[in-house]
């Protein structure tokens, strides 16, 4: 599997930038679901993926 582009994705930046905008609600509802994202997620550190978390209020 290819290297995860996630902490550099521009949806996600537009999310970063405008929660509410088209792109950044698309942003949070493709990570929902998005294979990439779960990996990108179990590659990070317990620390790191608890950031994530409470910055992106996930479960």
């Amino acid at each position: 599997m290819a290297e995860s582009n996630c902490s550099n994705c521009t949806l996600r930046a537009k999310y970063d930038e405008k929660p509410k905008s088209f792109a950044g609600r698309f942003w949070r509802w493709h990570i929902n679901w998005c294979p990439g994202w779960k990996g990108y997620m179990k590659s990070l550190g317990e620390e790191e993926r608890a950031e994530l978390k409470q910055q992106y209020h996930l479960k």
